[in-house]
This record gives structure tokens, sequence and C-alpha cells, in this order.
């Protein structure tokens, strides 16, 4: 099946106002340049230096959102151009990144991961130190942030209710921080190919969905 019909699937099961990042991660440019020509313009990519040789190459109307770990000593190769960073994960990590925007004169959106997975693996802020940060007034210091939301990856496992439980525990954490940010928090980032109707049930506003997209990746690369 190509990668215009699989799009046009998952698309077909995503209500109105739910953005869909398709996540190109390990992908060549020739497949994403498949999905661009079937009208996907958000892509997700998780390695720097990956993500700007693909900007480099590919149409500049694409939006390019960091969905993986992100080190310090990498946020140059994408600060000029990434549209969202969903996964920052430390106060260390805000100020290296307004460090980048001011050499940039950008301001750059950006996602809190929150960590609500029952696996010690995933990165993010437990939830009540990232409210704790943000109700002191941290990001008053951030002048070139702009967080637009929360980002979160519930456990991986069958069991439908640990999922659900997770994914209302990000969407509280969303709801606590949301009166500090006004208007521009409107992003709740949770749901994958696995389990991405289970967080629109539970109130995503953006999935980030792959293997359906674009089958497996290879992770030999």
């Amino acid at each position: 099946m190509s990668i215009a019909s699989q799009l046009e699937r998952v698309r077909a099961t995503l209500p109105e106002g739910v953005k869909l990042v398709a996540v190109s991660k390990t992908h060549p440019t020739e497949v994403i340049e498949e999905a661009y020509r079937a009208g996907q313009r958000c892509f997700g990519e998780s390695r720097p230096q990956e993500m700007k040789q693909k900007q480099e190459a590919l149409p500049k109307d694409i939006a390019w959102h960091m969905i993986g770990h992100l080190q310090t000593n990498k946020i140059k190769y994408i600060a000029p151009f990434v549209a969202l960073i969903e996964s920052v994960d430390s106060e260390r990590l805000c100020e290296a990144l307004q460090r980048e925007a001011v050499k940039c004169h950008r301001v750059l959106d950006l996602l809190f991961e929150v960590h609500v997975a029952r696996e010690e693996t995933k990165s993010g802020w437990v939830a009540a130190e990232l409210i704790a940060f943000v109700e002191a007034g941290a990001m008053d210091r951030y002048p070139n942030l702009r967080v637009r939301g929360v980002m979160g990856i519930a456990s991986n496992t069958e069991d439908e209710a640990v999922v659900k439980g997770d994914f209302e525990a990000l969407r509280a954490v969303f709801e606590v921080l949301k009166p500090h940010f006004g208007e521009a928090f409107d992003t709740l980032s949770m749901g994958m190919s696995d389990d991405y109707p289970l967080a629109i049930a539970c109130g995503s506003t953006s999935v980030r969905v792959g293997s359906l997209i674009f089958g497996e990746r290879d992770y030999s690369k």
C-alpha cells in the first residue's frame, strides 16, 4: 500500500482539530517527499543532524518537530528552523534553548515532556516538579521560549487501562499548567501508532504516527 493511501487512512481517523505529526525519523528523504506530495506538511524527527540534513534537502514549508531527547550541544543544528521542540525535559535544556534562540533571533516554540509511563527509561519531567517550576515563574527567565503545551509517552503495555491512566495523567498536567501560559498553550501531544485513538479520546490535540504511514523503521541506521 502506498504512503499516500496510508496517510489517507490515518487522516480519516482524526477528528477535526487534531494535528498529525508524521514520524519520519530514520526514513530517507524520498519517502518524506512522497508524503509531502500527498499533502503532509508536519514531520517528526529525533536526531538533530538528521533533521538538519532533511530540512536542507526538502521543501521549506515543512514544519519540523523535534520529538526525541535533545542534547544541549545539538540544539544549534535545529534552532534556526525547527517549528516545535516537543521534548523539553529539564530546566538545563530551557537555559540552553534560550541561548540558542537569542543567537538565531527567534522565539522557539516548545512542549514540556512529562514522564507518565511506568518505564524508568522514558525521559521527561516529574509532573509535580514541572508544576512547581512553572508556578514559581521560572519561565520568565526565558523570554525567547514560548510554551505551547505538554507531550508524553504512555507505558509500553497491552493493558489499555494503564495506557488510559497515563494519558489522563498527562491531560491533568496540561489543565493545571494552561492558566499560566494563556491562549498559546494549545497542544497536548500524546498518542502514537499503537495507541493514538485512545489518546484522542483522552483529549490529545496532536498525534505522532510513524509506522502506520511509513512502515516499520530500520533501527540499524
